[in-house]
Order: C-alpha cells, then structure tokens, then sequence
C-alpha cells in the first residue's frame, strides 16, 4: 500500500459501482488502495463485496443520529480513522451537507448516471428517455454544494436505442459506469487532475480522433 493513495467508499446500496473500484485497487500497479467501506444502511449489499475483498467495512447508520451534521460527523471520523485521502461516493443516496462538502473540498468524487450538466438528481434515464437525447451517460466529478454540479473529471456516453425503456438503458449506463469510475479513480491518485478556476483539467492520453455518433455517420 505503500506510496498508493488511501480510499474510502460511502455507499448505500448494493455496490456494483463500489466493486468496480474493488477490483481496479486489486490490480498490480494500480495507484489507489481502498482502505474501509462505510454504508449507511445495515443491509447494503456491497458490505458483502468489501469484506470478500478484506477491505475494512462497517455500518454508520444515519437513523441513528439526531440530524445531518451528527452522522456526517460520524462519518468523518471513520474515514479520517481510517488515514483516508480522497473519499468516493458510490450510489450513496443521502444529500451531504455544505459542512461535510467544504471539510472534503477537492477529496471527494461521486459518479452520476447522466451526462453533467444534463439531468442532475434523480430519475436520469427516464428524464434521459422524455428528452428524447440519442445520447446519454455516466460522469464522475468533484462533489461540491450544488449537488451533481462539481467539476467533471470524465464522462462516457452510451447510445440511447429504439425501444429502450429506463431499465434497458440504465443496464447499459451502468457497464459504462463500471469502466469510467476506476479510470477517473486511476487519473486522480496519479496526480493527472487539477482544479483550475472551477474547472477539473485533465492530463491523459486521448484518441483527438474519436467520434461518437448516434444516427450513425453515413446512414
């Protein structure tokens, strides 16, 4: 673990996000290590992929605290317990206060499935589906006050298809997910983002002529 950057998860659900993470850390060479999992629901399922893993994981539930800033404050404690450096937030379903947000400023990323600035909040593939966008996605950023608004680190874009309802599309949505969170996750604890002027500036090795298009071009 040596020279790798310390991670750590807040999830709420069953973690297929968190164990995309999991397995990019078990990589040889990869930079980051995930070092505790926390979950605010007892029955999260990714509990079961942390442990399978033999990374620490344990239940801060938030019913049993008086109010936001008292389980925030719980949840601080064990992560910076836990030496952590960068938090990622991975389908963790509870508003975090400006409090927490300003105390992890530019130490925590989340992964939203809608291509940011489009269909912030909840409900994103049918609000994707009603729009009637040919293409939607996935993006990682910074968390920052305005929720699902911090700087964007990456997105993936995935093809909106004739007869798609929300679960066909979530699924593909989802597979992208999975291939952006590490890679993002990979780019930060490499040192290859920066924040500049509100904007997350990446440093990384890209295709200039890589063309997504949805008809396709020459159809």
């Amino acid at each position: 673990m040596a020279g790798r950057m310390k991670v750590g998860v807040l999830i709420s659900g069953r973690g297929s996000n968190l164990k995309s993470l999991l397995d990019a850390c078990a990589g040889r060479g990869f930079p980051a290590a995930l070092v505790t999992v926390l979950a605010n629901r007892p029955a999260a399922g990714g509990l079961d992929h942390a442990r399978a893993a033999g990374v620490p994981a344990e239940v801060v539930d938030h019913r049993a605290y008086a109010g936001r800033e008292a389980f925030e404050a719980a949840l601080t404690g064990a992560l910076e317990a836990a030496g952590v450096e960068l938090v990622c937030l991975a389908g963790f379903m509870r508003v975090v206060t400006p409090g927490f947000v300003r105390h992890w400023q530019g130490r925590m990323i989340n992964i939203h499935p809608s291509l940011l600035p489009l269909f912030p909040g909840l409900d994103t593939h049918a609000r994707a589906l009603a729009a009637g966008v040919k293409l939607h996605g996935c993006s990682v950023h910074y968390v920052s006050e305005e929720v699902d608004g911090g700087p964007i680190i990456g997105q993936a874009a995935v093809p909106v298809l004739p007869g798609d309802d929300s679960a066909s599309l979530a699924e593909r949505v989802l597979a992208a997910e999975h291939r952006l969170y590490p890679t993002c996750l990979r780019l930060v604890a490499e040192g290859r983002v920066r924040l500049r002027d509100g904007r997350a500036e990446v440093s990384a090795d890209f295709d200039g002529a890589a063309r997504i298009f949805n008809p396709p071009a020459g159809a």
